[in-house]
């Protein structure tokens, strides 16, 4: 219950140069004491709470809460709130409990606002066709639907709808600040939202938003920050003279190092330093550390950019209307650049300059190479590299996210439907190549790229082999908690689940989902069956949660085409034959990537070591720092692998047997 100030208390107040347009208009906390006063200029309706606590600072400073040198106008302040030091005013706010204010310029809300909710961001394509309007609860699933299924007018509609009526609920003239928050040498905020345990220090400006901090996972907005029209989400880092206009940052991100943004949308675990982006659509784990590095109207997800790295879409008679897509996994390589639109296939790697648009979304896993001025593609080259298998393990590891409410469903899986279906459409078009232009021909073209003869042999090899590994993992997997007593229980373990999974599968910016289910949402959403934010977002966390029971549908349809099975016919002695091909492929695999390894222990790799001394001080310097081959962490993990899947394989067999 809030009180009056009695009559002492505004004379001991105004004793300490303290005034008020109305005293009247303030109430105050039962047990309030003005002890811890000073200075303060109140007008508008006031509420405080009580200031009984102090905050320890770094070095072992302490300082008591209360109130000192502010003007305070229509705010409502909780218990042990700390303002000092504000240079202009606070105006129209509500300010939670253990709050830490310092030096601050200026803090208003100044009419109704949305706090960036419904803010209407012209992704992908600068002039606009494809805006995502962002919000508290923005997915990478759901900004991928809006921003890429403009053939459907009326699902677009239902879903801009859907976050209209969203921002519409949560506008207001009063400004929020949680509980737990530092505010620390801050310039100017302005409708700003900020949630518990946010810490600001020494921002330059922040400009209708929300900074949806929490107790499990705070926000940290850093030194010489300037924010306008955005949305940054827990447990994200925005530091050092970063510059975001019209953006979006998803959960766990990190931006430092004078990175700038505009119109673009970041999902989590994004990481951006030095370079810029603009009118991007950067899916989960999208990575840029480099200055000189542009990511432009692209679509990307655990991409790594290459210093200098660029993208043009300037190639235009109309304005800037093109766009790219880098599927999921995609690496370039310094002073790399694509002319759009082009449409790269997953796990690709990008080097050189390639001014052909090109679409190799059916080749993934493959080398994108220049040679005088042609793109020569090598397709499945990836999948020999220690470096994407390493990277496979290495996403999962550095997911940072800490709230227990995560916005985007990521799967992290490197051989899943998704990839192996491509491979099974890769695999048709090089056997096609090979049969129209010959098996002798010296190359062969493919949507504006050469392919030699040795790679295209090579990559008919090396993706039968990931369907091989990728159809043994599913059966293993399935039967690892089955008896396999009789061929009929076998077929019994065999059966799916449901029938839904079949058919194409897409990578919805980070979520893998059958084609049918996608679709489905996509109409419960256009009939009005599904009307709110979270209800989409519940029914995407579902496909992930079951995508395993999904693999295995779309895994036993491939396996009964791909090796001649049936369920009725299936025996022990099939299945037996599809492990001993797994285990075989698996070993094989490993082998080549422990070949790729030993490349970085190569005497050339040794090259600037042991500066000043012979071969032998060159040996015994490259060991000290890079370590031996043998004792190299994922080189032991290879060879660990090779021997676990080798005694599962075996233990499976004779289990069979």
């Amino acid at each position: 219950m809030k009180r009056k100030l009695t009559t002492n208390e505004i004379e001991i107040l105004k004793s300490r140069h303290c005034t008020a347009e109305n005293w009247d208009n303030i109430l105050v906390a039962k047990e309030f004491k003005p002890d811890h006063l000073s200075c303060v200029n109140f007008s508008g309706k006031i509420e405080l709470g009580v200031f009984e606590k102090e905050f320890a600072l770094p070095g072992g400073l302490k300082k008591h809460s209360g109130l000192h040198c502010a003007t305070l106008h229509n705010c409502e302040l909780g218990d042990n709130v700390l303002i000092e030091n504000v240079q202009n005013y606070i105006a129209n706010y509500k300010i939670g409990d253990n709050v830490f204010v310092q030096n601050l310029d200026i803090m208003y809300v100044d009419g109704k606002t949305t706090f960036g909710n419904g803010l209407v961001v012209a992704v992908l394509n600068e002039t606009g066709g494809r805006e995502v309007m962002i919000n508290d609860k923005l997915s990478a699933h759901f900004a991928y639907i809006l921003s890429l299924y403009r053939h459907r007018p009326v699902l677009i509609k239902k879903m801009q709808d859907i976050v209209q009526f969203y921002a519409n609920k949560h506008a207001s003239e009063i400004g929020m600040i949680g509980n737990n928050v530092k505010i620390i040498n801050v310039g100017s905020i302005k409708d700003v939202r900020i949630g518990d345990c946010a810490v600001l220090e020494g921002t330059i400006l922040l400009k209708n938003g929300s900074i949806n901090s929490n107790e499990h996972d705070p926000v940290h907005i850093g030194h010489g920050v300037i924010c306008e029209d955005f949305v940054i989400s827990s447990g994200s880092h925005v530091e050092d003279g970063t510059m975001l206009t019209r953006c979006f940052v998803g959960q766990a991100c990190y931006f430092g190092h004078n990175y700038s943004a505009i119109d673009s949308l970041f999902f989590s675990n994004c990481h951006g330093e030095n370079g810029e982006a603009c009118a991007v659509f950067a899916g989960p784990y999208t990575v840029t550390h480099h200055k000189s590095t542009l990511l432009i109207a692209g679509m990307f997800s655990f991409m790594n950019a290459g210093s200098g790295s660029n993208q043009s879409n300037h190639m235009y008679k109309l304005g800037p209307i093109h766009q790219g897509i880098l599927e999921r996994g995609g690496k370039t390589t310094s002073d790399s650049y694509i002319l759009w639109p082009a449409k790269i296939g997953a796990f690709s790697l990008i080097m050189g300059r390639h001014y052909n648009n090109t679409d190799t979304s059916n080749m993934p896993f493959s080398y994108h190479n220049e040679s005088n001025d042609t793109t020569v593609l090598v397709p499945g080259a990836n999948l020999r590299s220690v470096g994407t298998i390493r990277d496979a393990q290495k996403f999962p590891k550095r997911d940072k996210r800490k709230d227990p409410n995560k916005l985007d469903q990521i799967n992290f899986n490197l051989l899943s439907p998704y990839t192996v279906q491509k491979m099974f459409r890769g695999v048709e078009i090089l056997k096609e190549l090979q049969r129209t232009s010959g098996e002798a021909s010296e190359s062969y073209v493919y949507h504006s790229c050469r392919i030699k003869n040795s790679s295209l042999r090579k990559g008919i090899q090396i993706y039968d082999m990931a369907i091989n590994k990728f159809l043994g993992n599913s059966v293993i997997s399935r039967l690892k908690n089955c008896s396999c007593k009789s061929d009929e229980e076998i077929r019994q373990c065999l059966k799916p689940d449901s029938e839904i999974g079949k058919g194409q599968w897409r990578d919805i910016a980070g979520l893998l989902a059958p084609q049918t289910e996608i679709y489905k949402l996509m109409d419960d959403i256009e009939s009005g069956k599904i009307s709110k934010l979270k209800e989409i977002n519940a029914v995407l966390a579902d496909l992930h949660n079951n995508y395993y029971s999904l693999e295995w549908t779309w895994a036993w349809d491939k396996i009964q085409q791909y090796y001649g099975l049936s369920l009725e016919k299936i025996t022990r002695k099939d299945v037996i034959r599809i492990i001993e091909k797994w285990k075989y492929v698996v070993i094989e695999m490993d082998r080549i990537l422990y070949e790729d390894a030993k490349k970085e222990f190569s005497l050339s790799s040794r090259t600037g070591f042991g500066a000043d001394g012979d071969r032998d001080i060159q040996k015994l310097d490259f060991e000290q720092v890079r370590g031996a081959f043998e004792k190299n962490a994922f080189v032991e993990t290879i060879l660990i692998h090779i021997d676990e899947k080798t005694k599962l394989g075996d233990e499976m067999i004779k289990k069979l047997n």
